[in-house]
């Protein structure tokens, strides 16, 4: 049985985690081994997208690709303003990446834009768009056991295009992790060019502007000092930037504040608009 990872915009609600582990037990052929965990995404395609292209490599790099399944669900209807009948969202597509990893969820916004050069195959399943607001509980359990217990030939699948899945371009708010650091989709090969390291590069996100300083890594510069720099995400080759600054939080002798990349812009949310 494949391992399975659920990235989705509802993951931090431990009833909605129970309600789907309950759910998709309930279809698997032998459930005893169940191994199945829960990556939190904010209500944006463009941060779920992130998340899934970062547990991706990952488990590339690291783990078992061909071992894992991976359901994705961040479906906030951006494709209409106005009313649906029976909830209906987007329609559930299947990916086979290169590696291995199998990766199933309904095609919304840039939900899959992160991992479209790593898609292999790409299937369309019908059923799964409507008929429930709680889809990851009501429709998709039997298709995800299914796939995890490797009965993907009785499945009754529609080839398509990977055209379907749009292309990503632009410069977003990625993720913001514990500590405060701004993770963002602007690649190092971005900047090259164009900046020298110790240069001061302006930031805007969220309209608040700011200088901070491109160094080579996250302690490149002085405590509590804005700094851009090469993060730990992306592809090893041109990775994406972050934007932060480091703190010794409670360790501090100073007393100084703890302050970090979320300090600097107050309120900042993954898919924000970044400008430079």
């Amino acid at each position: 049985m494949k391992r399975l990872i659920v990235v989705g915009d509802y993951c931090h609600d431990t009833l909605v985690c129970q309600e789907l582990r309950s759910a998709v037990t309930g279809f698997l052929k032998d459930p005893t081994n169940l191994q199945m965990s829960f990556v939190h995404s904010y209500p944006s395609t463009i941060h779920t997208s992130f998340l899934l292209n970062q547990v991706v490599q990952t488990e590339e790099r690291y783990g078992v690709p061909r071992e894992l399944l991976i359901f994705v669900n961040t479906d906030p209807r951006i494709a209409g303003e106005v009313g649906v009948a029976k909830a209906e969202g987007a329609k559930g597509v299947i990916l086979k990446l290169a590696s291995g990893v199998t990766v199933i969820g309904p095609n919304a916004g840039f939900c899959f834009s992160f991992v479209k050069s790593k898609i292999e195959t790409l299937y369309t399943y019908d059923g799964l768009e409507k008929g429930s607001q709680f889809r990851s509980r009501d429709l998709y359990p039997p298709v995800i056991a299914y796939l995890m217990d490797y009965l993907d030939n009785e499945m009754d699948l529609s080839e398509a295009d990977r055209a379907v899945v749009p292309e990503y371009r632009g410069m977003h708010v990625a993720h913001v992790d514990n500590y405060g650091n701004i993770k963002t989709t602007i690649r190092h090969s971005d900047l090259k060019g164009k900046y020298e390291y110790g240069d001061v590069v302006e930031v805007v996100i969220g309209g608040k502007k700011e200088k901070a300083t491109y160094v080579d890594n996250l302690f490149g510069g002085g405590v509590g000092n804005l700094v851009i720099y090469p993060g730990s995400s992306g592809e090893p080759d041109d990775v994406y930037l972050e934007i932060s600054a480091w703190s010794h939080f409670a360790d501090s002798k100073s007393g100084m504040k703890p302050k970090t990349g979320k300090d600097f812009f107050p309120g900042v949310t993954p898919g924000e608009p970044i400008a430079l």
